[in-house]
């Protein structure tokens, strides 16, 4: 699985010393072609990272060879001199393969406010260049986690209207500060499908707003979230947009939804889904405001399926932005309708979240026919203790 299941793809992960654990820091991913067609996107934050400034002007062209990926501090917040080890860090590593600086796409996780040990990421990346192979995939999963718990990866196979197979491959980090903007997180996709860039920027686009832009673990977006797309066209399968869509929305799914389950101190799941808004920007932003209420999520944790602070939390949204009548509101909880017509419905003793890891949270506004889910996860003792004791 993983970021080299695709064909054209190798991948290392090594420990070079950044993080204090000991644990594996810098990965590498490589696009050995015959396609070097790209896209990515990355934070709408407006404080950004310095391998988000560079990688930006990377991608631009629609061309990029490697990612260089660092999980031992963020290079956020560091001036002029973090865009010029960002910049350093392209360079070394072009210098290693052989391609161009701007065909190197930068990404970093980490502790904010503090410069990178430069003299240890050029070794690190040294040594990954040494083991990049076609199984390197999960070892670079594992290099870029930080209080991950569980190292992200994903692999999506198709097959072209003949018979040929392709495929998208990915991994991904995150199990705090996920909120949407484009992307939550550090994410490298690949596929061996033959696409130019603009078609794999509006999949990606589209892939990532239904997916990665729904995640809302904790309402705190990061300064440095990067998710990249790589083609190789290794497989000789060109596909259209549509089918490239698909299978990365497929992918970007799965690593969403495992970005949840790992986040930090979770002990509950949350899908909440609005159905009957008039529109799929109002569906969104009623279930936004759920699972952004620390009331609700709070409540969750205590395993008691307080409708009443979903229903106060449906109510925050202005009307210009969703429209529907709060006495024709229902409500419904692991499948048990709690609340029906803005009151008391069944009772709430019929939900057991004690004894169910995934919470699904039904809201029904009727006022329309569009609907959207938006995940997020409970807010426990154990996610306090985490972002008290971890410097992020």
């Amino acid at each position: 699985m993983s970021v080299t299941h695709p064909r054209g793809f190798r991948a290392a992960g090594v420990t070079a010393g950044l993080k204090t654990s000991g644990k594996p820091d810098v990965a590498l991913v490589i696009n050995d072609g015959p396609a070097r067609a790209a896209a990515a996107v990355f934070t709408t934050n407006r404080v950004q990272a310095a391998p988000v400034v560079w990688s930006r002007q990377a991608v631009s062209d629609g061309v990029a060879v490697a990612v260089v990926l660092n999980s031992g501090g963020a290079n956020a917040c560091t001036g002029p001199a973090g865009f010029a080890d960002s910049h350093a860090t392209a360079e070394h590593t072009a210098a290693l393969l052989g391609i161009s600086a701007l065909d190197v796409v930068v990404a970093s996780t980490g502790l904010i406010g503090e410069r990178l040990p430069m003299d240890l990421l050029r070794a690190g990346i040294t040594d990954a260049a040494t083991q990049l192979t076609a199984d390197g995939g999960p070892d670079a999963a594992v290099a870029i986690m930080t209080t991950d718990s569980v190292p992200k990866t994903v692999a999506i196979d198709r097959a072209s209207g003949d018979g040929r197979p392709w495929s998208v491959g990915g991994m991904a980090k995150g199990a705090g500060m996920l909120a949407p903007g484009l992307a939550t997180m550090l994410c490298v996709l690949t596929t061996d499908a033959d696409a130019p860039a603009e078609v794999l920027d509006a999949a990606l686009r589209a892939a990532t707003a239904a997916t990665f832009d729904r995640v809302d673990s904790d309402g705190c977006m990061s300064t440095n979230d990067t998710v990249t797309l790589l083609a190789s066209g290794a497989s000789g399968v060109v596909v259209d947009a549509a089918e490239l869509t698909e299978a990365v929305a497929a992918a970007c799914a799965q690593l969403a939804r495992a970005l949840v389950a790992d986040a930090e101190g979770a002990s509950h799941e949350i899908a909440v889904t609005v159905r009957g808004a008039a529109t799929e920007a109002a569906a969104v932003a009623v279930a936004r405001a759920v699972t952004r209420s620390n009331l609700f999520k709070a409540a969750v944790f205590g395993n008691d399926p307080n409708w009443g602070r979903v229903l106060a939390s449906v109510g925050t949204v202005p009307v210009e932005v969703a429209a529907y009548d709060a006495d024709a509101l229902d409500v419904s909880i692991n499948g048990v309708q709690v609340c029906r017509a803005g009151g008391v419905g069944a009772d709430r003793s019929l939900v057991d979240l004690a004894g169910a890891r995934e919470v699904l949270v039904d809201v029904n506004l009727h006022a329309g026919a569009a609907s959207a889910t938006v995940w997020t996860n409970d807010l426990t003792h154990d996610y306090v203790h985490e972002n008290s004791a971890y410097s992020s």
